[in-house]
């Protein structure tokens, strides 16, 4: 009898999938049996891809969907328990996680295209503070929003930081201290959310939601989000001098010519993207 062939061990799935519809970008988180916790891998390649499609003219939106029945359970706290036994007990590898997720954020907030959020499941703790960093947010009836952190003793500082500027402070404060879950319905109701849409249809809904924006001109989708985050950080006198300084600059731009020539003229535009 013929010995039995060994059989080569399967490779591992990619933690984050990429594929493209057009011109949208869709970023798949795929650890759906830890939840699509935001492990030190998975933090780490989704900035990797966020600064490759950045660099990609031929993006124009971006949709971060998620595996499995949970968008995303937060931080990978078996990753983070297992370094306790570091010397320092785990300082120096906990601030390089917060600051790594903390700059990955930052990164979807300062990409030059709009990014949609397609929320099918649980989203907690930093996994809220992901649906948080997206410019837009189409949400399954099913899906649930939380930061429970205060259950486990640990504040939800970070994810705090995207949530309270989402939605109103009373209501971020409720969901800080209590860390019990909201509906789809209470996201949406409060600003966390866009749209709500029946269960298995959202990313279709954000890839649709994408590909609305997709048809502007990218530079004054580029323009217009940097100065939308940058506005709301300034006091309302400067916020308002400042806009005018990006309006009178947008006005000399190429497109907004085209747009408004196009406008005048009951004509489609055509853009150039500058």
């Amino acid at each position: 009898m013929p010995a039995q062939t060994a059989r080569a061990p399967k490779p591992p799935s990619p933690i984050l999938l990429r594929e493209t519809t057009g011109h949208i970008a869709v970023l798949t988180l795929n650890r759906p049996a830890a939840r699509n916790s935001l492990s030190e891998g998975l933090i780490a390649e989704l900035r990797a891809a966020l600064k490759v499609i950045h660099d990609d003219a031929s993006v124009r939106a971006l949709v971060i969907a998620a595996n499995g029945p949970a968008f995303c359970a937060g931080h990978d706290m078996k990753e983070l328990t297992a370094r306790r036994s570091d010397p320092d007990r785990g300082r120096a590898y906990f601030a390089e996680i917060m600051n790594a997720c903390s700059a990955t954020m930052q990164a979807i907030v300062q990409l030059p295209k709009p990014v949609v959020a397609a929320v099918q499941g649980v989203a907690t703790a930093a996994g809220c503070q992901l649906v948080a960093s997206c410019d837009l947010a189409v949400a399954s009836e099913a899906a649930t929003f939380a930061t429970p952190g205060v259950d486990i003793g640990l504040f939800c500082s970070t994810p705090m930081v995207a949530l309270s500027r989402n939605v109103p402070r009373k209501q971020a404060m409720e969901m800080l201290l209590t860390g019990e879950p909201i509906t789809a319905a209470t996201a949406q109701s409060i600003g966390l959310v866009n749209r709500v849409v029946a269960p298995g249809s959202e990313r279709e809904a954000a890839i649709a939601l994408a590909q609305k924006v997709a048809l502007k001109s990218a530079y004054t989708i580029k323009l217009g989000k940097a100065a939308f985050y940058r506005q709301a950080e300034m006091s309302l006198a400067e916020a308002y001098r400042y806009a005018a300084e990006v309006m009178t600059e947008n006005l000399m731009a190429r497109d907004a010519e085209e747009g408004i020539g196009a406008f005048i003229e009951k004509r489609a535009p055509k853009w150039q993207d500058r």
